[in-house]
C-alpha cells in the first residue's frame, strides 16, 4: 500500500497503518535516535514513545506529505527530553558520589585511538554539532533540520558552515 493511503488510514486512528508507515523508515528512525541516545536500549525506548505520541497526535497533522519530518521532529524532541532528564539524574548522582569519596575523574579518559566523529563534534557548540549530525549523518535537508531544531533555514546553514570551519581551523586546514 502506498504512503498516502497508509497516512490516510493512520490519520483515522488505524494503528496497523501507522506502524506500517513507521516500519518503512525504521532504520532512519533508529539511526536518528541512536545518534542522540548512544545506546540501543534507550534508542528503542524513545522510538516506542514516538509511536505512542504519533498515534495520539496524528489527527493534528495537516499535511500527510510532512509525516516523516513531523515524526522525526517528535523523535528528536523525545530524545532531548530524555537526555535532559538523564543529565539531571547524573548530576545528582555525581554530587553524591564526590561527596562520599575522594576520587576524581580521570584526566586521561580519552586516548588518541578513541577520537572519532563524536570527539570532533565536541569541539563545537551543541547547536552546531546537532545541525552537522542531522545534515551529514542523517542526510536531512536544511528545511527539515530547521523544523526539528525550531530555527530558520539560514540559522541551520550558518551553524553548519561555522561548525565545519571551526573543525577545519582546529585541524590546521585553511577555510575554503
Amino acid at each position: 500500500m502506498n504512503e498516502k493511503k497508509l497516512g490516510q488510514k493512520a490519520k483515522r486512528q488505524n494503528k496497523k497503518a501507522l506502524l506500517q508507515l513507521v516500519m518503512q523508515q525504521k532504520d532512519d528512525y533508529y539511526r536518528l535516535a541512536y545518534s542522540y541516545m548512544k545506546n540501543s536500549h534507550d534508542s528503542m525506548d524513545v522510538m516506542e514513545e514516538m509511536i505512542i505520541i504519533l498515534y495520539e497526535k496524528i489527527g493534528q497533522l495537516k499535511n500527510l506529505e510532512s509525516f516523516y519530518s513531523w515524526s522525526k521532529t517528535i523523535l528528536v524532541n523525545i530524545c532531548k527530553g530524555k537526555l535532559k532528564k538523564q543529565q539531571k539524574e547524573l548530576l545528582v548522582d555525581d554530587m553524591e558520589f564526590h561527596s562520599n569519596t575522594n576520587q576524581t575523574t580521570n584526566p586521561y579518559k580519552y586516548t588518541a585511538e578513541s577520537i572519532d566523529i563524536e570527539q570532533l563534534l565536541k569541539l563545537l557548540n551543541p547547536h552546531q554539532a546537532e545541525a552537522i549530525k542531522l545534515k551529514y549523518l542523517h542526510d536531512l535537508d536544511y528545511a527539515t533540520i530547521a523544523k526539528i531544531t525550531n530555527v530558520s533555514v539560514g540559522t541551520v546553514k550558518s551553524r553548519i558552515h561555522n561548525g565545519l570551519n571551526l573543525i577545519k581551523r582546529v585541524y590546521g586546514r585553511k577555510e575554503e
